[in-house]
């Protein structure tokens, strides 16, 4: 019998919402939903929506913005896709399309009013979500928030240290886009990286073979 985790993947996969019901322009090309959920990953890498390579893919994070990531937590390609560890779960599942500069669209609203809080309820063992970009601290942080991404950010250790059954900690997007916002503040990497991989390896915990993927 399928888990109530694999009905609820099952039922994201088939989404067609933004295509079919959207709460804008439709969606401008066939729906595809990329995460990465496990019944015993303890943590969740939440980021904004699959990129055009993303979308050609199927996996999270195959772009350079995913290399730097990896480079950012301290983990190999193949702990950073192991998905009993490690939770991939976008804003948005499906790529968004561009904006008429080039750029990615946010990420489309209809996908987490639908999805987000039935997917975490089945997420109960999620201990530590690293929230890349506003879209992502928003949503998880609510009034706690910054007015923007380096005023969040800026308040790592205060938001990491609440209290809280599920710890977050707040990253800009590793996007090459964020280069000069990386130049410009060295604290990031001189203090919220070395946190920042000290709390993902205890996350990840013994090596072990990688599960089955949902």
């Amino acid at each position: 019998m399928a888990s109530s985790l694999d009905s609820l993947l099952a039922e994201i996969r088939a989404c067609r919402v933004c295509v079919e019901e959207p709460d804008r322009e439709p969606l401008p090309h066939a729906p595809r939903p990329v995460l990465r959920v496990s019944k015993t990953a303890r943590l969740a890498v939440v980021g904004q929506a699959p990129g055009t390579r993303v979308h050609a893919s199927g996996v999270p994070f195959t772009d350079p913005s995913g290399e730097r990531l990896r480079a950012w937590m301290g983990v190999t390609d193949d702990e950073f896709y192991d998905v009993g560890r490690v939770a991939i779960i976008p804003m948005g599942f499906c790529y968004p399309g561009q904006d008429t500069k080039g750029g990615d669209l946010p990420p489309r609203p209809e996908c987490a009013r639908r999805w987000r809080s039935r997917l975490f309820d089945q997420l109960p063992q999620i201990e530590l979500m690293l929230l890349i970009g506003g879209y992502a601290q928003r949503w998880h942080l609510g009034a706690s928030a910054g007015s923007s991404v380096t005023e969040t950010v800026r308040t790592w250790r205060e938001i990491s240290d609440r209290p809280a059954p599920c710890r977050v900690l707040p990253l800009p997007h590793p996007s090459g886009r964020n280069n000069g916002w990386l130049k410009a503040h060295p604290w990031f990497e001189a203090d919220l990286l070395p946190y920042l991989r000290r709390q993902v390896q205890h996350m990840l915990g013994p090596a072990h073979g990688s599960r089955h993927a949902h």
